[in-house]
């Protein structure tokens, strides 16, 4: 059965309507959410290093365009476009962009709270 506000919840957009913003030097991020899932679209220019870090969030890779490596737990691994990545709770991550602009999908579940907060 389909709850009562699932209708009303409903969105369906493309990227070129949700904002961009500019998150530090090199990197913009589009943040589309849900009440427990949150998408973002990020752009890194290329040799950007986003530095290692860990969160509560589940969190999912996609590379949209572009390749990286991605430093998991003290282990490289690259990435390329078409490749996905799962990020468990907790795990230590972090990726340096190589030779062209990357563009990443990242699915976190919940939504990072402190991204809506740096939003608004």
């Amino acid at each position: 059965m389909t709850p009562p506000n699932a209708l009303a919840a409903f969105q369906h957009l493309d990227w070129s309507r949700i904002p961009v913003e500019s998150v530090a030097a090199g990197i913009t991020r589009q943040i589309f959410t849900g009440d427990r899932l949150m998408v973002c679209r990020l752009t890194l220019a290329a040799r950007t290093v986003t530095p290692i870090h860990s969160h509560v969030h589940e969190q999912m890779t996609l590379v949209e365009r572009g390749s990286a490596d991605f430093f998991v737990e003290g282990q490289r691994h690259t990435a390329k476009a078409g490749d996905l990545l799962l990020f468990p709770s907790g795990i230590q991550h972090g990726a340096t962009m190589l030779e062209e602009e990357v563009v990443l999908i990242d699915i976190f579940s919940p939504p990072r709270e402190d991204f809506l907060k740096a939003k608004s």
